[in-house]
């Protein structure tokens, strides 16, 4: 552990499983207390959700480390609920200095075949839940007097793929906030930046609903199925990344090594937006 962190706070956002895991563990393993919230429960019938065990296998491994944990059920479509476990989180650790927006949904399909609520979720909860992160944490930094932010955006909030519409809308919306946030934040020592990723793999993507974006013509896809069409989407030849590449990026944008990187959209994509 090189402790960079040490002393430190964040909060993390979808943190029971994949990539929101991975950035708690990763934070703790350079020294820093952490505060967690997780839905775990179900948002979208597209979207597999996280469950209880899964929250409990993240405040384990976040206590291998040594380091304290606040964790929570919450939805970040609940602001009051978000700024309760960060007054209690803040009030246990007395200080905040990262949050990592990174609670999500997955889901796809055509534009002109979304329902109503397919479309009205998948915004509320990427783009107006990412929002609500930050309006119950912002308080909190600006009384340490600094810090930082990192959204979990996505490189089609970049680049667009076909089928994942509202999706991408969303995390394109995810990109503006994070501009607008970094200008009005500024002034008060807090940077504001986004990590764009090409796929993850993580439960959001490993089932075949998933699959079947990239392999149309079967039935049943499996990952198997999948890569070679996966990987045509990226530069690099790979159908994927994994969840300690996106945390490795949010680490760095949070540590000293980025002092002065702030309104940042990070690829981590494998060269998806070039290609």
């Amino acid at each position: 552990m090189s402790g960079r962190f040490e002393g430190r706070v964040a909060f993390v956002t979808g943190a029971a499983r994949g990539q929101g895991r991975a950035i708690a563990v990763g934070f703790a393993r350079e020294g820093a207390d952490v505060i967690a919230v997780d839905v775990c429960g179900a948002v979208a019938a597209d979207s597999p959700a996280a469950a209880p065990a899964d929250f409990d296998e993240t405040v384990a491994a976040v206590e291998a480390h040594g380091r304290r944990i606040v964790a929570r059920h919450a939805d970040i479509r609940d602001l009051a609920a978000l700024e309760t476990v960060l007054e209690e989180g803040a009030g246990q650790f007395g200080r905040l200095d990262f949050v990592c927006a990174n609670a999500g949904i997955a889901g796809m399909g055509p534009a002109d075949a979304l329902s109503e609520d397919q479309w009205d979720t998948m915004v509320d909860v990427n783009l107006s839940g990412a929002w609500r992160t930050c309006r119950a944490a912002i308080p909190h930094l600006k009384r340490q007097k600094g810090g930082a932010i990192v959204f979990t955006a996505s490189a089609t909030g970049l680049k667009a793929l076909p089928g994942v519409a509202h999706y991408s809308a969303a995390k394109h919306g995810v990109i503006g906030l994070m501009h607008a946030l970094a200008v009005e934040l500024g002034p008060h020592w807090i940077r504001v930046n986004a990590v764009c990723s090409t796929t993850v793999k993580t439960p959001l993507i490993a089932h075949e609903g998933h699959y079947k974006l990239f392999r149309p013509d079967l039935d049943r896809p499996t990952e198997a199925d999948v890569v070679k069409a996966a990987s045509r989407i990226n530069a690099l030849p790979v159908p994927w990344i994994e969840a300690e590449d996106v945390s490795n990026a949010i680490l760095w944008l949070c540590s000293d090594e980025a002092r002065y990187v702030t309104g940042a959209a990070l690829p981590v994509d494998a060269g998806f937006c070039v290609k």
